[in-house]
């Protein structure tokens, strides 16, 4: 799977919302977008990511520029984990992983000697054109919010 870098367009897509709405990025044309793709709602790495995120979310409205998180988890999971952890931000469900796909960041991974395919965490920076600011892969999540604001506000 190929690996975008900055100054490509990032690739188009629509899909459903832990608020019931279908969002695509097209719409978000004059917006910056912050778009991270985690591994799975409620465990521990990507827990500590969104808090991390929501914790800032003042700092990324002051900034005019919107989180959408994804993973391939389905809507109701999404529900649940944005309303656990009170999260300001739209989170997406890829169930068919064909934006991780097309964002390069659905990999094999290994867990216990097995292999198996899923999401890389990783963050895009797509700037108010529709152009990819930045493209960070394997992130880490403490301190992810606070660096990616930066590359946002750059």
């Amino acid at each position: 799977m190929a690996r975008l870098e900055a100054g490509q367009p990032a690739p188009d897509f629509s899909l459903p919302a832990d608020d019931g709405s279908t969002v695509s990025l097209s719409d978000l044309a004059g917006t910056t977008v912050v778009l991270y793709f985690y591994p799975k709602d409620d465990t521990p790495g990507c827990t500590t990511q969104a808090c991390g995120l929501r914790d800032m979310s003042a700092d990324y409205d002051a900034a005019g520029v919107r989180v959408i998180g994804v993973s391939p988890d389905p809507v109701a999971s999404h529900v649940r984990f944005r309303d656990k952890h009170d999260l300001p931000f739209t989170l997406l469900s890829d169930a068919d992983h064909a934006v991780a796909e097309a964002y390069g960041v659905w990999v094999e991974k290994s867990m216990y000697g097995k292999t198996y395919m899923g999401v890389e965490r990783s963050t895009f920076v797509i700037g108010p054109d529709g152009v990819l600011k930045d493209a960070l892969y394997k992130v880490k999540p403490k301190g992810h919010a606070a660096s990616v604001l930066e590359l946002a506000t750059a």
